[in-house]
């Protein structure tokens, strides 16, 4: 028997003994314990209907970095990376928000050389951005910028250059970053994405 159909039967078994109080017994205050106990057992009852999903860690996809023929491939597995184990989305926006915790990342890539993205990604604190888009003083962002191929983040070289070519492609600007050098990068040949889509996180 699983867990939720034993809570489901404790639940009636507590609304069965909350109706016998109303039935059987005459004191008020019984009578309205009686009362509360059948509301609190309802509500338990169905609280436990509702579908439960079961929350699991991301799935591990992984792609082979040799398979890769294109500079949009790469930027295919860079929007993956983006999305998922580089966790990129979690403070940055693509496009104006007031609620990002971090630079809009919308048309980066045409702004910035790969070589400025990649020391962006890696030394993080070698140059600070400050949003001067704002009439009045600088917006200052509370998220810190971690170094993104070290613990947790941890993204390998190949990975790195597939995000910079991602971001190159969405701000419509031709990938420069060449299939061959990155290919040219590791020996290992696959690496690991961690995809967060297959849950519906």
């Amino acid at each position: 028997m699983s867990e939720v159909a034993l809570l489901q039967i404790i639940g009636l078994v507590v609304v069965g003994i909350g109706i016998g109080i109303l039935l059987f017994l005459q004191s008020k205050f019984l009578r309205v314990m009686g009362f509360v106990i059948i509301v609190l057992g309802t509500f338990s009852l169905i609280a436990l209907g509702v579908p439960q999903m079961a929350s699991l860690p991301p799935a591990i996809e992984t792609f082979d970095i040799t398979k890769v023929n294109t500079p949009d491939d790469l930027a295919g597995i860079g929007q993956k990376i983006f999305f998922s184990k580089g966790q990129c989305a979690l403070c940055h926006s693509i496009g104006p928000s007031e609620s990002a915790r971090c630079p809009d990342l919308k048309g980066i890539g045409a702004k910035l050389s790969p070589e400025f993205i990649y020391e962006s990604l890696t030394d993080p604190q070698a140059y600070i951005y400050l949003d001067f888009r704002h009439e009045d003083v600088p917006k200052e962002y509370p998220a810190r910028m971690p170094h993104i191929n070290k613990n947790p983040i941890a993204l390998s070289e190949q990975e790195i250059y597939s995000v910079i070519a991602f971001l190159q492609k969405m701000s419509g600007e031709p990938i420069s970053v060449k299939v061959e050098d990155v290919l040219g990068i590791s020996e290992n040949g696959s690496t690991e994405v961690a995809s967060v889509a297959d849950h519906g996180a």
